[in-house]
């Protein structure tokens, strides 16, 4: 080691995760922790269940398990809840997203029925193509955040709950950019109380959380907390706060790829990607507003890791093209097709072609857990604002002003494990080798 720990506070307890949205994703996730605590199944995709890190020296062969390393909550030790737009249980809920085999969810429908979601906060006009039945009413928006804290303090108190994180998996709302409302925390209460239309859904969900002392991570390309106003909360809390739109299929696989042209200096002259989907994602998808917000997050990834200011001859005219279709006969097994033009020595042309036929909500519930239990863990140990080193769970990172985000899948994994390293005051890896130049 070359310098102190970090006081980490210990994982005694339990643990509260709280989810906006108890769709395909949510119960998911929550059958795959239930499944794993029984022994039914594996973790299988979670960094925090299953990854190792390696520490000092190649020499040394040092890899302890992650979970063995940091002091992260223990499944067992987990409670679930949130929040829906319909009274289904998790199980019922489940049953009808069709991610996971019946016989499965039977093996668990005792615990899986006793999860109900709290009636959710809806309007129609961030999300105009459902039709919420279990909706919260309330004189204005202000009056709905303080429900959904009513709400969290019940839950604690309810189960006996030492801490609680909020992870959204809720919907695609209508694109939203920064407004006047949003520049301050002063400003957005005030536009809370004056129901003020810049405020969706989500903002509110993040700022319930932050005021009871609840960090957020926001699994939707939905603004969210990512504005002054509520990182101004998050920081006057002490609280960690991420985002935005977990990186599930295409774009995972993007993240993987580019990087890999740009470290052999490939170029790329078009990428087009075309989704199908048939989960209630895709059917809020639908909507051209939604999709923006889709659009935008999905937009920015190349961009960032080709960097075409640096690389003008290589990447200065993509053309990138992203579109998603809803097709419900595929329910959660979506397809993500990619055609990808590139060219190599003197300008020669190639091209690649990717047909990624995933299943949406497989890939996104580790995330799910990971981000709820690393999130737990950065409060514990008093790191608050915007936790740039889980990125690699994100479509659209949120990074500090002034900032670009990291999209690079390798390098953002290389910043979370040696964020691990730091507050366990180990040397972090920089692949150097100068141990060879003493």
């Amino acid at each position: 080691m070359n310098k102190k720990a970090v006081d980490i506070a210990p994982a005694t307890g339990k643990l509260g995760i709280l989810t906006p949205g108890m769709g395909a994703v949510s119960t998911t996730f929550i059958a795959g922790v239930i499944a794993v605590r029984k022994g039914i199944g594996k973790p299988i995709g979670s960094l925090t269940q299953m990854g190792t890190i390696r520490l000092g020296k190649r020499t040394e062969h040092r890899s302890p398990q992650i979970k063995d390393f940091v002091p992260l909550a223990d499944l067992k030790d987990i409670v679930f809840g949130g929040w829906d737009i319909f009274e289904d249980n998790a199980y019922e809920a489940a049953v009808k997203a069709g991610v996971l085999d019946k016989t499965l969810l039977d093996q668990i429908k005792p615990e899986l029925e006793q999860v109900k979601p709290m009636p959710g906060v809806f309007s129609k006009d961030y999300v105009k193509l459902l039709d919420g039945t279990y909706v919260k009413k309330g004189k204005n928006k202000l009056d709905l955040a303080e429900q959904l804290r009513e709400d969290i303090r019940q839950f604690k108190s309810k189960n006996n709950l030492d801490r609680v994180v909020i992870v959204w998996c809720g919907s695609t709302e209508v694109y939203i950019t920064e407004d006047s409302v949003h520049q301050s925390l002063e400003a957005f209460e005030k536009g809370l109380a004056d129901d003020h239309p810049a405020i969706a859904p989500s903002m509110i969900y993040a700022y319930a959380a932050l005021k009871e002392g609840v960090p957020y991570a926001n699994g939707a390309p939905n603004l969210s907390v990512d504005t002054p106003a509520l990182q101004e909360l998050a920081l006057k809390m002490n609280l960690p706060i991420s985002g935005k739109d977990f990186k599930t299929g295409q774009t995972f696989m993007k993240t993987l790829l580019a990087p890999g042209f740009k470290a052999r200096l490939l170029g790329l002259s078009g990428w087009f990607s075309t989704n199908i989907l048939g989960n209630r994602d895709g059917e809020v998808l639908d909507d051209p507003a939604s999709f923006k917000s889709k659009e935008v997050s999905k937009l920015g990834v190349l961009e960032y890791i080709l960097q075409p200011k640096v690389y003008p001859d290589l990447y200065d005219n993509i053309y990138h093209k992203v579109r998603i279709n809803y097709y419900p006969p595929r329910g959660d097994n979506k397809e993500g097709w990619d055609n990808i033009d590139i060219f190599g020595w003197l300008n020669y042309p190639m091209q690649i072609k990717v047909d990624f036929l995933c299943r949406d909500s497989i890939l996104a519930a580790p995330i799910v857990l990971d981000l709820a239990l690393f999130t737990d863990l950065a409060q514990r140990a008093n790191m608050k604002g915007i936790q740039e080193w889980l990125s690699f769970y994100y479509k659209s990172p949120m990074v500090a002003k002034g900032l670009y985000p990291e999209h690079d899948i390798f390098i953002q994994l290389m910043k979370l494990k040696n964020t691990l390293r730091y507050l366990k005051g180990e040397d972090l890896i920089t692949h150097l080798g100068l141990e060879y130049y003493d």
